[in-house]
């Protein structure tokens, strides 16, 4: 009987122990509504202020079109931010997240037509396009220089 008692206590050792599976935390389902960007865009656009806007009347937009600005803060500020550098919004004032913002002017279709000419390979062509001031600059510059 001695010896069955340590046997016996030894089985239940032996047994692997099981691993509890993770479970995956559900995800979040997606918010109704606009991204914050999105609105940020929007929130300049319908400003009449001929400066631009400044990031606090910014968030009081914001926060009136139902965005909890205290948690958003972070998100708004590097929304802001890149969208400067993105080209949407102009600066005014400031640096980084401050100052003021307006939306930025979007490029003409004759710069578009102009930037494929004077990608070609024929300069004199380029010389002769009169619709861009700075390409002409340049042009008479390397043709100043050639001809020296």
């Amino acid at each position: 009987m001695a010896e069955e008692a340590p046997a016996a206590a030894a089985a239940p050792a032996k047994a692997p122990a099981k691993s509890p599976k993770k479970k995956k935390a559900a995800a979040r389902p997606k918010k109704d509504g606009l991204s914050i960007s999105k609105l940020i865009v929007a929130a300049v656009a319908e400003s009449k202020e001929r400066k631009g806007m400044s990031l606090a009347a910014l968030k009081k937009v914001l926060g009136g079109k139902g965005v909890d600005v205290t948690k958003a803060n972070k998100r708004i500020n590097t929304a802001v931010t890149k969208l400067v550098t993105k080209g949407s919004l102009s600066q005014t004032k400031g640096t980084g997240a401050s100052g003021s913002f307006k939306l930025a002017k979007e490029p003409k279709a004759n710069q578009a037509n102009c930037q494929k000419i004077h990608r070609r390979k024929s300069s004199q062509e380029a010389a002769r396009h009169q619709s861009c001031p700075q390409e002409r600059t340049r042009h008479r510059r390397s043709e100043e220089a050639s001809s020296l």
